[in-house]
């Protein structure tokens, strides 16, 4: 015989509302029919806390896919930039280049020892980057370009580097060289007896000439013609008072009849200054300058050396 169940419903005074009477097997049929539902709602409740993770696992990824693509569209877009500086930075290299080949021409001065170039053997520059080129698209080679133009930029400017110190250096002898070459008219007046043969004065033969007379007043102030160390300061023959300056480079300066100079010997002088009073010492026929330059000791027509 049949095991029988009953479900009592009681009210809220103890009286019997409703009864339930059933079977064990169909007991036990609804229990397993109630852990099958609460297992089928756990699982659907676990599989929706599953794929709610991955949805928002996904939407980081995306997220985070976002932010790369964005960074990675600015880092190509700074290459971009880069690339632009670099050929920006080739083209004044270059210009600095043109100029210094110009300032060579107007200083006369030879080229630069750096026989392969500025960039190298040949001395052609290298092409422009393109950095025109679209933020989706991969920038692997104009990367590789930027690397090798910028080891070819770095020995450029080492070259440049040593052809501008080169070029100060001459320019530096050239300056120095210049400020000691006479350049100017060492004394207002009138030029009595130039450069080369003439008729002496106190002979009436034919003599030559080595230097040039220029007469003024006695007193009046005579100038060094460049820089220089004198030599020599005093009486000497038919020259009377004698100034000898030395302006390397084997020039040297003379200035005779004067009244009286007013640097002794070992003294410097510069182009310009005040060095000696023209007078009428020695053998002379008037108040004047004899103004000499010699040229490793032979005389050269002074005229040829004043520029005012």
């Amino acid at each position: 015989m049949a095991h029988k169940f009953s479900l009592i419903f009681l009210g809220s005074t103890g009286s019997t509302i409703k009864q339930i009477h059933c079977t064990r097997k169909k007991l036990m049929g609804l229990v397993s029919l109630l852990c099958t539902g609460v297992f089928v709602l756990g699982y659907i409740f676990f599989d929706y806390l599953i794929l709610h993770k991955s949805i928002s696992d996904k939407n980081a990824i995306e997220r985070d896919l976002a932010l790369q693509t964005e960074e990675v569209l600015h880092q190509r877009e700074q290459i971009q930039k880069f690339a632009t500086e670099i050929n920006e930075l080739k083209d004044r290299l270059l210009k600095l280049d043109r100029f210094e080949k110009r300032v060579r021409i107007i200083a006369n001065i030879d080229n630069s020892e750096n026989g392969d170039g500025m960039f190298g053997v040949g001395g052609s520059a290298p092409e422009d980057l393109n950095p025109n080129i679209g933020l989706t698209q991969r920038h692997q080679r104009l990367i590789k370009d930027m690397h090798q133009q910028i080891g070819q930029l770095n020995k450029a400017t080492d070259n440049q580097k040593e052809d501008f110190e080169s070029l100060l250096d001459r320019l530096e002898a050239q300056k120095n060289l210049m400020a000691h070459t006479p350049a100017i008219r060492p004394v207002n007046g009138w030029v009595t007896s130039g450069f080369g043969y003439r008729q002496s004065p106190f002979t009436g033969k034919k003599e030559f000439h080595k230097g040039m007379d220029i007469s003024n007043q006695i007193g009046t102030e005579i100038m060094a013609p460049a820089d220089g160390v004198v030599s020599f300061m005093g009486l000497q023959g038919f020259y009377g008072q004698l100034m000898v300056i030395d302006h390397g480079h084997g020039i040297t300066t003379r200035y005779a009849h004067l009244d009286r100079g007013l640097f002794k010997r070992g003294d410097r002088v510069v182009r310009g200054k005040t060095i000696a009073l023209m007078g009428n010492t020695g053998r002379s026929t008037g108040p004047h300058l004899h103004y000499e330059i010699r040229l490793n000791g032979v005389p050269v027509n002074p005229s040829k050396y004043i520029m005012n």
